[in-house]
């Protein structure tokens, strides 16, 4: 696999990263901050004119970044995303992007860094019993996976919920178990300036829509990545389907206690599903969606073909296109893959703050740091990975194989991404 950074450049982004704050560069734009005129019309929203330079200058700038070579696609006309980036996962190259700092309303993408700061935490066989408290505060109109009080479920099972059901109420569940929502809040606000992901404000954990809750597409890409580096995460990702516990059934006096029914979930992720009129994207593995009123729709996607890993974010789509936020993030992931070797970088994805972006020595060590999990994939019963071969649809790389459970091989040595940040060329 190719290394992931160019030392030369890293470090300048990080020096920029370091020196400049972005809260003065970039005034925040929210998506629930729509003006309208004097008929209740929405006005037109126009990027920050300066914007943070994490990761490049040109990423700072308003509108469309590119530089096409020799013989290089060019990018897709139906983009109506406000911003969107494009990037090679592993080498952290970022191909193109279009206002890819802008701070908008992130939505449920946001339980990537939910997921990616709190996964570490709690072994998946650990169990826990809901409790009202655990439930408080859940927003009108959150989707939920559906967890009930005084039922006992398995850290397994409430990940299982968030990923695929994007369930409001198993990341409650989750927080309550990581000590409450404003420390929730604290750690996932603290995980994003380690992976110096600056434009990301935390005010809920599960990206319900909040005053002062925003991130970007650059933010987005670059806490995809960090999570995609744990076998835990990727996994969860991929799962297409899985049965979730339902709620347990007490016997009566004398009765044998009865088995707890299950009922099926589904991955929210239509690249990955195919579902409602869209196929499934060859190659796609995850990652997450989310789609608010306010947020409008969200969405970052990793796919593979022939050894070469993507990442995509694409926030807010105008276009009303049905499914447009994933019809433009297969888009772009087709340009992505046709681009490979005709274009030159407008940007890069920085390593995470006290990282040594010239000594790849500091590999594991590195991934620790940003909260590596080895557990096992997810074990619960009946539940299915998709992950599309070149033959069928996805990639990545991984062998499947269901045994009491899913069991998930990785073909050779080969990951997803890398697990370390060594330099360029070793």
């Amino acid at each position: 696999m190719s290394a992931f950074l160019s030392p030369t450049r890293r470090v300048a982004a990080v020096l920029v990263a370091t020196a400049l704050s972005v809260s003065a560069l970039a005034p925040v734009a929210y998506a629930d901050e729509k003006p309208k005129d004097k008929k209740g019309a929405e006005k037109d929203i126009r990027p920050p004119s300066a914007m943070s330079t994490v990761g490049g200058a040109r990423l700072g700038t308003p509108g469309t970044q590119v530089d096409l070579g020799s013989g290089a696609p060019v990018l897709p006309k139906d983009l109506s995303g406000r911003s969107w980036i494009v990037a090679d996962a592993e080498s952290g190259d970022v191909l193109a992007a279009h206002n890819a700092h802008w701070r908008l309303a992130p939505a449920s993408t946001l339980k990537m860094l939910f997921a990616d700061t709190l996964m570490p935490r709690f072994p998946k066989n650990r169990t826990h019993k809901v409790v009202p408290s655990d439930l408080a505060g859940i927003g009108s109109g959150s989707s939920l996976v559906g967890i009930k009080e005084d039922q006992t479920y398995t850290v397994n099972d409430l990940w299982l919920g968030v990923f695929l059901r994007s369930g409001n109420d198993a990341v409650r569940v989750l927080a309550a178990m990581n000590g409450g929502i404003p420390r929730t809040v604290a750690d996932m606000q603290r995980h994003a300036e380690e992976l110096q992901a600056l434009d990301t404000k935390v005010v809920s954990p599960d990206g319900y829509d909040a005053a002062g809750q925003v991130s970007s597409a650059y933010d987005l890409t670059l806490i995809a990545r960090s999570g995609l580096q744990k076998k835990d995460f990727r996994e969860y990702g991929a799962t297409l389907r899985a049965k979730f516990p339902g709620e347990a059934v007490k016997p009566k006096k004398g009765e044998k206690a009865k088995k707890r029914p299950t009922f099926e979930i589904q991955n929210t992720n239509r690249l990955l599903s195919g579902a409602y009129g869209l196929k499934p994207y060859r190659g796609i593995a995850g990652v997450k969606n989310g789609n608010t009123t306010n947020a409008g729709a969200t969405f970052t996607g990793v796919a593979e073909r022939d050894g070469r890993v993507l990442l995509v974010t694409v926030m807010n789509p105008s276009s009303k296109e049905p499914h447009a936020v994933y019809q433009e993030t297969a888009r772009l992931l087709d340009w992505g893959f046709a681009s490979h070797g005709k274009v030159t970088p407008v940007g890069e994805l920085v390593p995470p703050k006290g990282v040594d972006p010239t000594d790849g020595k500091n590999a594991d060590s590195a991934a620790g740091q940003a909260g590596q999990s080895g557990s096992a994939a997810p074990s619960g019963k009946g539940a299915t990975t998709k992950v599309a071969s070149e033959q069928s649809s996805g990639g990545m790389g991984i062998a499947l194989g269901i045994a009491g459970g899913v069991l998930i091989l990785l073909a050779g040595a080969v990951f997803l991404i890398n697990r370390r940040w060594p330099a360029r060329g070793r």
